[in-house]
């Protein structure tokens, strides 16, 4: 039986690696506000139960069934945020907290009822993919992030980098949201500061904040 505790350190470690590198002591103890003792501590009790490769003063990366378990803790935190999106009209800078305790429900069934019962959705709220019952997670978008895009060029908002109330809020008071098309109008030369256009409102944004939204280019 996993608990709480160790399922949150699945899914940290899981999001903190990429394809060639797992995750640092340092990135987890950051992530999870904890101390770096505490995560080496952890990272040991997860290496005896078979679920990562810990090697120390490097970190840990998921083998195959530590991958596994992370995968279906990351597809129920993102089918819950739909859900409380989608059918109990939750803002998208509401859910995360809730869906941070939903995730560590055990019935698979109901997680796969819950898929059906929503129309087995390809993303979440924030515009992230939802991996599937095989723990499959597949996302062929060409994106990248608002930043990065040229002038003139049209693109499509579909997730966020930073899912914080704050900027949620914010995004969505400038109807910001996922789905509306934007098109860069000028990228100022002091501060990388943007003029975007969205359905034909022009707004002045931050390079902070277009670092942080993720368009579709293709």
């Amino acid at each position: 039986m996993r608990t709480s505790s160790e399922e949150d350190y699945l899914k940290a470690i899981y999001a903190l690696s990429n394809t060639n590198t797992g995750a640092s002591t340092n990135a987890l103890a950051n992530h999870l506000n904890m101390k770096a003792s505490s995560i080496t501590d952890m990272l040991k009790k997860l290496s005896d139960k078979g679920w990562v490769n810990y090697e120390k003063y490097k970190g840990a990366t998921l083998n195959m069934d530590g991958k596994i378990i992370a995968l279906s803790i990351v597809r129920k935190h993102r089918l819950w945020e739909t859900f409380l999106v989608n059918k109990l009209n939750f803002k998208w800078d509401e859910v995360h907290e809730i869906a941070e305790q939903l995730e560590h429900i055990k019935s698979n069934e109901l997680v796969d009822r819950l898929d059906d019962f929503l129309g087995n959705p390809k993303f979440d709220p924030h515009g992230d993919p939802i991996p599937n019952k095989d723990h499959e997670i597949t996302d062929s978008r060409k994106r990248s992030y608002l930043s990065e895009v040229e002038i003139n060029r049209d693109v499509i908002i579909i997730g966020v980098k930073d899912s914080s109330a704050q900027l949620l809020q914010y995004l969505e008071k400038e109807n910001m949201i996922l789905g509306k098309n934007i098109i860069v109008l000028e990228i100022h030369d002091f501060d990388k500061s943007l003029r975007i256009s969205i359905n034909g409102k022009e707004l002045n944004i931050s390079e902070r904040v277009a670092q942080n939204v993720l368009v579709q280019t293709n």
